[in-house]
């Protein structure tokens, strides 16, 4: 977890992809100190404070969105490794898992079910257990993330409303959650999905990606960088979706195996004529995402409204 978003001199919460890297004038979100955005090639982009970090960020207490880059399920390595395991020997193979092979962490977790249909009952994996080895496909993925991402919300302003009463003294705390957790929302949702098929001099490519502009004007930039590596390329944009900003990093993580890095461009991916099928398909099945009201609100910096609309 690291602090992607900072204050400028208006209020308004800026992510650090929007900014270069190095000293800014924007503050953080919780003790307004200064803050220097990160920017480099091996940890995640991300603001670190000029002086001493405060606490929030310092303990990794802020809010950040369920299921958007990480998909640990907050297992420990342990337990993590473990379903894993059951993963290769049972869940692939759809075998039903012995109830002497599930501990009892996975079970609080959520990630095995029982199958009482069997006799005796045993676990088959669920759709959140599916997640961290990358085996549910993006649809089912939509319908188990996005329930949790207005959970949290309702969460957060119910906790800001609470303290907003007793006026207490975490009340700026809260506050600042709240607003911070809006605007990775937000950030989300005004993202469009595009996925495309690059015809270049050594071969295909595909690109996963999300851009908050015309797909088209992302794609000529996508080909003026890779004019750098290869001589010729010829870009078909197979599909877009707009509002699906939450599917990207699972796509990396469900296809990681494919991933194809040219120098320092990461979103790049090669399949075989099957597989790119498969991938197209799996991206096809989700439903176009129609906005809730509170939703809209977020969309529209309108969040007076949210609890109304929750």
């Amino acid at each position: 977890m690291w602090l992607k978003y900072g204050v400028n001199e208006y209020g308004i919460l800026i992510c650090i992809e929007d900014i270069p890297r190095g000293k800014t004038l924007l503050k953080c979100p919780y003790c307004h100190g200064e803050l220097t955005a990160k920017k480099g090639k091996i940890k995640e982009h991300h603001f670190s404070h000029n002086e001493e970090t405060c606490r929030p960020i310092a303990n990794r207490e802020f809010p950040t969105l369920p299921l958007y880059d990480n998909f640990n399920i907050q297992l420990s390595g342990k337990d993590l490794e473990q379903l894993k395991l059951l993963w290769q020997e049972y869940g692939a193979k759809n075998y039903p898992i012995s109830s002497y092979l599930v501990t009892p962490e996975l079970i609080k977790a959520g990630v095995l079910r029982k199958n009482v249909y069997l006799t005796p009952p045993e676990y088959e994996f669920s759709s959140l257990g599916k997640i961290p080895v990358g085996a549910l496909d993006l649809s089912q993925f939509n319908d188990v993330q996005e329930p949790l991402l207005l959970k949290k919300l309702v969460k957060l302003e119910l906790a800001f409303q609470h303290a907003n009463h007793k006026n207490a003294p975490d009340l700026a705390y809260r506050r600042a959650d709240f607003k911070l957790y809006c605007a990775q929302l937000k950030r989300i949702l005004s993202c469009t999905l595009y996925f495309l098929e690059i015809q270049t001099s050594k071969g295909i490519l595909y690109k996963i990606g999300v851009t908050t502009r015309p797909v088209t004007m992302r794609v000529a930039e996508v080909e003026r960088d890779l004019l750098v590596h290869y001589q010729t390329v010829a870009i078909k944009v197979l599909g877009s979706w707009v509002h699906r900003g939450n599917v990207e990093k699972y796509f990396k993580h469900r296809y990681q195996e494919f991933n194809y890095p040219i120098g320092s461009l990461t979103e790049y991916y090669k399949f075989n004529t099957d597989d790119a099928e498969i991938v197209l398909n799996d991206l096809q099945q989700m439903q176009p995402k129609i906005l809730s009201q509170v939703e809209i609100d977020i969309l529209e910096d309108d969040t007076s409204l949210i609890q109304v609309a929750v």
